[in-house]
């Protein structure tokens, strides 16, 4: 099950070492500077995932845009068939 010498507490160990957290930044020129340091050495290698805060104004209009043309597609009397099919 193991490599030998390895044992589960390897493993687990192994895990345990992977961080996970959420933090707040702003991207600046091109960089992205963390409001706190993280606890990480220098030179660490992450993985980060970028989630903005702000919506703008064009991606709303296309948003609701799409959501319109959503509705229409689903909301459509040559579709009440399917709710008798999924009614069973």
């Amino acid at each position: 099950m193991f490599a030998p010498g390895k044992t589960c507490t390897d493993r687990v160990l192994r895990y345990s070492l992977i961080m996970s957290t959420t933090l707040e930044a702003i991207y600046e020129d091109g960089v992205l500077r963390l409001a706190n340091p993280l606890p990480l050495p220098n030179h660490a290698r992450v993985t980060v995932t970028v989630q903005t805060k702000e919506t703008d104004a064009e991606r709303v209009a296309w948003l609701k845009a799409s959501e319109a043309a959503l509705m229409r597609t689903w909301d459509n009397p040559a579709d009440d068939v399917f709710n008798v099919l999924l009614a069973k």
